[in-house]
């Protein structure tokens, strides 16, 4: 029987492991060949590609790589691990990474803090280098969201539409993200029960390979340094938001029902609409 199902569109995926190749009786899973793969098209994008079309030098990207690459890392890790502690963690379970829990937003307050460090002792405009290397963030996110696919994790609720996704339960990373509306509408297939759910990794992969182009195309247009970063936050901020509502293993705030990247959502979508409009404001009194 298939592992992964999209019944709609007439897709089916079989014999999807999550271990991509042994080293020497080592696991390594595919989710950490997502992420690896990842940070090297983060890398090239952000450190070679684009530098390059807007005529820097890319030594100057890749020298913040080999800070940034870590820190972003290590950045996504406590940020998951912070907020998902319970009483079932021990203290080595917060470096095994090999099989998820790392959250973007992570990444991004710890690239953003990197960033500013770096800019100020190269002496370099903070919001143009973020201009440039904001692409090699998005197209890494995009890649590496396949690793939630292989793992069967970060999920949507129930959905019976277009782009539905049937998951076999018995192999859900996470059987507490299951609903009870997903047994409720599950489907029985030679003994093994499905669950049909929203693909939200590929809406959100999708919405950033697409962010990732138009920016991209609108580089050589852009009216204020700083501009790419701001529809980054806007268009990223406002996505997540309806994704993260989707989501049935949502990182809660202690003691609340409130998502974190809901929160964080909302901070950076205003962040990046108010820069657009002080930007294009300061632009329209001073032509």
């Amino acid at each position: 029987m298939p592992d992964i199902i999209f019944p709609n569109l007439g897709i089916t995926f079989n014999n999807i492991s999550t271990v991509a190749f042994t080293v020497f009786g080592f696991e390594i899973y595919w989710y950490a060949v997502c992420v690896v793969l990842g940070i090297i098209a983060g890398v090239y994008f952000g450190a070679i590609f684009a530098p390059k079309r807007t005529g820097q030098d890319p030594n100057l990207y890749m020298d913040f790589a080999l800070y940034v690459v870590p820190a972003c890392i290590i950045g996504a890790r406590l940020f998951y691990v912070i907020f998902a502690w319970d009483h079932t963690w021990t203290f080595a379970r917060i470096f095994d990474v090999r099989q998820g829990g790392l959250a973007i937003y992570g990444v991004v307050i710890m690239a953003i803090v990197t960033a500013l460090i770096y800019c100020r002792a190269k002496k370099v405009s903070f919001l143009h280098f973020a201009d440039t290397g904001i692409v090699g963030l998005i197209i890494g996110h995009a890649i590496g969201r396949f690793g939630n696919f292989v793992n069967r994790e970060a999920f949507g609720a129930y959905t019976d539409g277009l782009f539905a996704m049937e998951l076999r339960l018995d192999q859900v990373h996470n059987i507490s993200t299951v609903t009870q509306e997903m047994m409720d509408n599950a489907a029985i297939r030679n003994g093994i029960t499905y669950i049909s759910v929203h693909p939200t990794f590929l809406y959100e992969a999708s919405i950033n390979f697409a962010l990732f182009i138009a920016l991209n195309l609108y580089r050589k247009h852009k009216k204020f340094n700083g501009e790419l970063l701001a529809y980054y936050f806007l268009v990223y901020g406002v996505v997540r938001f309806f994704l993260e509502g989707l989501r049935t293993d949502q990182l809660l705030l202690a003691g609340t029902n409130l998502s974190t990247a809901m929160i964080m959502s909302v901070i950076i979508a205003v962040l990046g609409l108010g820069f657009l409009i002080r930007g294009y404001s300061k632009r329209r009194l001073n032509p």
